[in-house]
């Protein structure tokens, strides 16, 4: 079964601002997680083995992640499923190289707070700068506006300006 979220993208004007704001909305969790994602080529949707490294849980483990989401700005619904992998995370990337071959690499260190249902991810994108995420993780009983109405209330906490909101995936932005 897929899960859902209702996500937003956006550029980083002030790193240190977005940090401080989003340290004082008092998260659940918060770590530091190195990612290297490794985008295939696929008819439809985006197929991506994220591999994690200096993650104190997760190390040199991997997700292998499908999802599907519109390229446009602003909160909008993102169906996706997970697997997590663990065996050689390396062996398995070089089979889908060979099947799917590569679209592109990303490298980012990212900062994860959980506030509530909503991961907050403040990236450092290596050739793309400084980003933030947020993922409204939707319950069953939840409908996107649902989701949207949080997104739109947490943009607003973190000072997060509707002209700073991107549409795509890094990947994309890397490719430009």
């Amino acid at each position: 079964m897929s899960s859902r979220n209702v996500e937003i993208k956006a550029k980083v004007r002030n790193i240190n601002d977005l940090i401080e704001r989003a340290n004082s909305l008092n998260p659940e969790r918060s770590e530091i997680i190195k990612q290297y994602d490794t985008f295939y080529n696929v008819s439809h949707g985006r197929l991506k083995m994220r591999k994690f490294e200096l993650c104190i849980f997760q190390n040199n483990t991997g997700e292998l992640i499908y999802y599907d989401r519109p390229d446009t700005e602003g909160p909008k619904v993102s169906t996706f499923k997970k697997a997590s992998i663990n065996v050689s995370i390396d062996d398995l990337t070089s089979v889908l190289e060979e099947a799917l071959g590569i679209k592109n690499i990303v490298r980012k260190v990212r900062k994860m707070l959980l506030v509530g249902q909503t991961r907050i991810h403040i990236d450092d994108v290596e050739g793309l700068g400084h980003f933030m995420e947020l993922e409204v993780m939707l319950h069953d009983d939840q409908s996107p506006e649902d989701g949207e109405n949080i997104a739109n209330e947490l943009m607003v906490k973190l000072n997060i300006s509707k002209q700073d909101l991107i549409s795509g995936a890094y990947a994309d932005m890397l490719k430009k």
